[in-house]
């Protein structure tokens, strides 16, 4: 397996496609869980994944060479815990990506959402040269929040977009964050 990065205790790899990829992505997206702040909890049909939503993360590859989702797996056990994702769109503003992660409910509250957004974060400013990372989360998603906070990222405002369906807290909009090339680099300078 091809590894992009490694950390303490996780390895990210790029998906390649394979059907262990939609099993994996299904897998995820099939908990309750998982989905509560994304789809009110709603799983994602495994078409969908096989069809749309995996080729479309395999394209990003070749559009944006450095960047995309990667699949993240536990060294000790090589379990699939979810994805990480530093990514850009044609819209994205020059020398910025955007940071998110899913992971297995097993995973949650083990340090791993932080662990493996910092090295996304390092990656983008270290070897891509970002100037800024952004994330995104709807309001009422404490967990997430938590997990930008402690790896740096600070609010910048709340937002209220129009979604096809509306899912409990979806009221109290959306927030971004972020975090600038100029505050990452103060923040690994010892004092």
């Amino acid at each position: 397996m091809e590894i992009y990065l490694r950390t303490e205790r996780l390895e990210l790899r790029p998906f390649t496609g394979s059907a262990a990829d939609v099993d994996d992505l299904y897998g995820l997206d099939l908990d309750p869980a998982v989905m509560e702040f994304l789809t009110g909890g709603r799983a994602t049909a495994r078409e969908e994944i096989r069809d749309r939503r995996l080729p479309e993360l395999l394209a990003a590859y070749r559009r944006f060479p450095g960047f995309g989702w990667w699949a993240a797996v536990e060294r000790a056990s090589e379990a699939f815990l979810g994805w990480f994702a530093l990514t850009r769109t044609e819209q994205t503003p020059a020398g910025e990506a955007e940071l998110g992660y899913r992971l297995r409910r097993e995973a949650w509250g083990r340090g791993y959402a932080t662990e493996g957004s910092l090295a996304l974060i390092g990656k983008g400013f270290g070897e891509l040269g970002l100037e800024r990372v952004t994330a995104n989360t709807m309001t009422v998603n404490i967990r997430s929040r938590r997990v930008m906070e402690k790896c740096g990222l600070r609010y910048v405002r709340t937002y209220f977009l129009e979604w096809p369906d509306q899912i409990a807290g979806g009221e109290q909009g959306d927030v971004e964050y972020e975090l600038l090339r100029s505050d990452w680099e103060r923040a690994r300078t010892p004092a």
